[in-house]
């Protein structure tokens, strides 16, 4: 079996942050003391993906591979594709048809943040499937402005839906998805909306009707937040500032994880801390390395 590869979806306008985003890309925005986008490649990289593609617009690729460069920093390897208009999440596995060469993926939004203690095993079950789709449903109270997963008593999925009117239940579809070798086949023949894009549930569906996708719930004690608005962007940055500041957690931070998992040593992660001694996030960075000295 190929090595699962990583795909982090960061293209699009942002226009639900507009002004800003006129002038920069969202997902280059600070959430608390990392850039954005530094929260799902944690999160790949956490699931042990280290050739990870980036999608950005044309416009914010220059910017993009100036902050990550080309991922050795990390332990990994960065691979940038420009998409020249956004149309649909299931887009993306088009465009990284060539980059994935036959190999299973894991697709995160560039907007996500996931946080939870048990994040390691539960990426760690999904990137164990050889074969199907798993997709991951949150809890939450407003189901109609997600994808809706409908289970069966059995936890079987039953159907998924795109922003319905009426949900069949309040598990909403998180932008992480875990699929095998044949979703650019899939992505292939999806058929636009009425929005005009191509739709992420119908690439899924495809999984549905063969039996092949399944759903892993999160339980309360995951956070999962979504960036996309400025108030969800500040709720975001004020949970990563308590964890931070309150209990001593990193959340998000690559650097970390690369040296967690043996990518990186500790005189790497000392001229990282380095690098960002004047703020947090370097802090953080010098309590890693002085750990490992004591």
């Amino acid at each position: 079996m190929n090595e699962r590869k990583g795909i982090v979806l960061a293209g699009g306008s942002g226009t639900r942050l507009y002004p800003v985003t006129l002038a920069v890309s969202k997902h280059l925005l600070p959430v608390y003391d990392k850039p954005m986008i530094y929260y799902p490649i944690s999160v790949l990289m956490l699931a042990g993906i280290r050739d990870i593609a980036v999608i950005t617009t044309n416009s914010d690729q220059n910017m993009f591979e100036r902050l990550l460069g080309d991922g050795s920093q990390w332990g990994v390897k960065f691979s940038y594709i420009a998409q020249d208009k956004p149309e649909g999440i299931a887009q993306a596995y088009v465009l990284t048809e060539e980059f994935l060469a036959g190999a299973p993926s894991a697709m995160i939004l560039g907007d996500n943040i996931f946080f939870g203690h048990g994040m390691p095993s539960l990426l760690k079950e999904a990137t164990q499937k050889e074969t199907g789709c798993t997709i991951f449903g949150y809890h939450v109270t407003d189901p109609e402005r997600y994808g809706v997963i409908e289970f069966d008593d059995k936890e079987n999925i039953l159907s998924i839906e795109e922003k319905p009117k009426d949900p069949k239940s309040n598990y909403a579809i998180t932008g992480l998805y875990f699929m095998d070798a044949k979703a650019p086949m899939y992505a292939k023949t999806v058929q636009k909306s009425s929005r005009g894009e191509f739709e992420i549930v119908d690439l899924l569906d495809q999984y549905r009707c063969e039996a092949e996708l399944s759903a892993q719930k999160m339980s309360r004690g995951y956070a999962w937040l979504d960036t996309g608005t400025c108030s969800s962007l500040l709720d975001a940055g004020n949970y990563v500032r308590t964890l931070t500041e309150r209990q001593g957690l990193q959340v998000g931070s690559p650097d970390e994880v690369a040296f967690q998992l043996g990518y990186i040593n500790s005189e790497q992660i000392l001229t990282r801390s380095e690098m960002f001694k004047k703020n947090t996030y370097g802090t953080q960075l010098s309590k890693l390395y002085e750990a490992l000295k004591n």
